[in-house]
C-alpha cells in the first residue's frame, strides 16, 4: 500500500500543499492565495480565518486532483511564514484581529519605549539572540494587547492564545486540542531563552506578556497532535515535522553540518548558517536562533532576513508598472548598459540584517540622464544580491567559517542573471535546490522522517537543478560592493 506525506507550506503569499511520495519525492502541489492588507498607513495584515480555511482547501486538493485514497495519507508536515502573529480566542476560535505580518513595523513605538529602559536591549539580545525589533512577535503582541480592545478582557478570562502561524495551524487543525509551536518558531519571538530552551520569564515581563498566553514548545520532528483535515481523512492522522519555512528549507537542502548555508528567495530572504549544537552569538547583528530540536537534540544557526528579495521584482510589476511579470526582469538586465552603475536599496520597510535600521526608507543613486528601464531593473534585481552578500559576509566574520558554497531556493532562483550575480558578489558557487519547494519539503521530509518512512537522508536523492561560478573580474566587483555600501550608508543617514 501507498503511503504518502502532505506537507503543508504556510508562506506570506499564500498557501501551499505537497503531496510527497513513500520515496520522498514531490509528485503535485495545490496552492491557493490569500489576500494582502497595506492600509494607508503601511500596515501589513492577514486574515487568520481565510488562511485556516486555504489550508484545509489546499490539503484536500492537492489529495483529489492526484486521485489518491484519503486513507493513504500518513501524516503530515507544516512550514509557515514566521514573525507573523495571531491572537485568538481560545473559547470560541475566532481570531481578535488580523494576524500582524513579519513585515509590518507598526509595533516600533513599543520597541522605542522599551529601549528607553536600563538594560532591555541587551537583556533581550541576550536571552533571545535577537536585536530589538518590531520585526518579532513579541513587539506585535505587546501593540495588540495596547490596541485590540478585547484582548485584555479575553485575557482575564483565561481564553487568550498569542502565537506564530504554526501554532494556529496546529490548533485549527486538531480543532482546538493543541496549543503548541516548535522550537524554530519559538527562537523567532523574541520571547524564548535559546539557552534555557523556554520562555524567558525576564523578556515576557519586559513586552508585558504573560506565558500562560503562549504555547507549548515542542521538538520539530514531535507529534503536534491529530487531524482528520475536517473530516476529510477517514481516520486522524499525525502532525509531524513543524518548522518555520525558512528552518524548513535549511533542513530540506541538507544543511545539517556546522558551516553548510543556505539561502530562501521568496518575498523576503534567510539566509541562514547551521552552526552546530552550540550557541554561537553574532556580533555582527545577526540573528541566534534555532534551526531545529529533533529527537531531543538542538541546532544553533546563524541568520540575516531581508525584507525585499522576490517583493521587488512585484514592486516593479505593480507599482512602478516597468514589468508585466517578474520573468521579463532577466532578458532587461541582460539588456542594461553594462557601464551603468545604478543602485537600488529597497529599504520600503527599513533594512533587516546586518544594518537592523527600521528608519530607513528606499532609495535610488548613482542615476544620469542615459539611466533606462532597464538599467533601473537590474539595479533592483542586483538588490537582493547585494543584501545577500552582506549577510553572507557577516556570517563568514562570525562563525570563522569560509563559506564554500551557498545552496538556494525559491522562486527568484530561476532568474540566471540574479544568480550569476550572486555567485561573482559572494565569490562561491551557488547551487540551486532541485525543487523550488525546499519549505515544505523539508517539512514533510522531517514529518517522514519521524514516522519511520523515509531515512534521516532523504534529502541527498534531490539532485540540484543548476550552479553558477564566479566570473567577474574582482577588480569590478570590489567597486560594486563599494558603492554598493556608500549607497546603504547614504540611505540611513538620510533617514536621520
Amino acid at each position: 500500500m501507498a503511503r504518502y506525506i502532505i506537507g503543508i507550506d504556510q508562506s506570506t503569499q499564500g498557501t501551499k500543499a505537497l503531496l510527497v511520495d513513500e520515496a520522498g519525492r514531490l509528485i503535485h502541489r495545490a496552492d491557493r492565495a490569500h489576500e494582502q492588507k497595506v492600509n494607508e498607513e503601511g500596515w501589513v495584515s492577514h486574515d487568520p480565518a481565510e488562511i485556516a480555511a486555504n489550508v484545509l482547501a489546499v490539503a484536500r486538493a492537492v489529495v483529489e486532483e492526484q486521485g489518491v485514497d484519503p486513507a493513504d495519507i500518513a501524516g503530515i508536515g507544516i512550514s509557515n511564514q514566521r514573525e507573523t502573529t495571531v491572537a485568538w480566542n481560545a473559547r470560541t476560535g475566532e481570531p481578535l484581529c488580523d494576524a500582524i505580518v513579519w513585515q509590518c513595523s507598526r509595533a516600533q513605538e513599543v520597541c522605542d519605549r522599551i529601549a528607553q529602559r536600563e538594560g532591555a536591549p541587551e537583556v533581550i539580545r541576550e536571552r533571545t539572540g535577537l536585536t530589538l525589533s518590531p520585526y518579532y512577535p513579541a513587539a506585535k503582541m505587546t501593540w495588540i494587547m495596547e490596541n485590540v480592545p478585547e484582548a485584555r478582557d479575553i485575557a482575564r478570562a483565561g481564553d487568550l492564545h498569542l502565537g506564530t502561524v504554526d501554532s494556529w495551524v496546529v490548533w485549527t487543525l486538531t480543532h482546538g486540542a493543541e496549543f503548541r509551536c516548535d522550537y524554530s518558531n519559538a527562537s523567532r519571538t523574541q520571547l524564548f531563552d535559546i539557552e534555557k530552551l523556554n520562555w524567558s520569564t525576564r523578556c515576557c515581563r519586559l513586552f508585558g506578556i504573560d506565558p500562560a498566553w503562549l504555547p507549548e514548545v515542542t521538538d520539530s520532528d514531535a507529534c503536534f497532535g491529530m487531524t482528520d483535515l475536517d473530516g476529510f481523512l477517514p481516520a486522524p492522522v499525525p502532525i509531524h515535522g513543524v518548522l518555520g519555512d525558512s528552518h524548513a528549507a535549511l533542513f530540506g537542502q541538507g544543511c545539517y553540518a556546522p558551516g553548510q548555508a543556505k539561502a530562501t528567495l521568496g518575498t523576503g530572504s534567510s539566509v541562514m548558517m547551521n552552526v552546530g549544537h552550540e550557541l554561537s552569538r553574532s556580533q555582527t547583528g545577526l540573528s541566534n536562533s534555532l534551526g531545529w530540536r529533533m529527537g531531543g537534540e538542538t541546532v544553533y544557526v546563524l541568520e540575516g532576513n531581508i525584507n525585499y528579495a522576490g517583493a521587488v521584482k512585484t514592486w516593479l510589476r505593480d507599482d512602478m508598472e516597468m514589468i508585466e511579470s517578474p520573468a521579463e526582469t532577466t532578458d532587461l538586465s541582460y539588456a542594461a548598459n553594462p557601464a551603468s552603475r545604478v543602485y537600488v536599496v529597497p529599504a520600503f520597510t527599513g533594512l533587516g540584517a546586518p544594518h537592523w535600521n527600521s528608519e530607513a526608507r528606499a532609495a535610488v543613486f548613482g542615476m544620469t540622464r542615459t539611466t533606462g528601464r532597464a538599467e533601473f531593473v537590474r539595479a533592483t534585481v542586483e538588490s537582493i544580491a547585494f543584501q545577500i552578500f552582506d549577510v553572507a559576509d557577516a556570517m563568514q566574520r562570525d562563525s570563522g567559517v569560509s563559506l564554500a558554497e551557498l545552496r538556494v531556493d525559491g522562486g527568484p532562483t530561476r532568474d540566471p542573471y540574479l544568480m550569476q550575480f550572486l555567485a561573482d558578489m559572494l565569490r562561491v558557487p551557488i547551487v540551486a535546490a532541485g525543487n523550488d519547494e525546499m519549505s515544505g519539503l523539508g517539512s514533510a521530509w522531517a514529518a517522514g522522517i519521524a514516522l519511520g518512512l523515509y531515512p534521516a537522508d532523504v534529502a541527498r536523492g534531490v539532485a540540484p537543478r543548476a550552479g553558477w561560478d564566479a566570473k567577474m573580474h574582482e577588480n569590478d566587483r570590489t567597486a560594486r560592493i563599494k558603492g554598493w555600501r556608500r549607497a546603504v550608508k547614504a540611505a540611513i543617514a538620510f533617514a536621520g
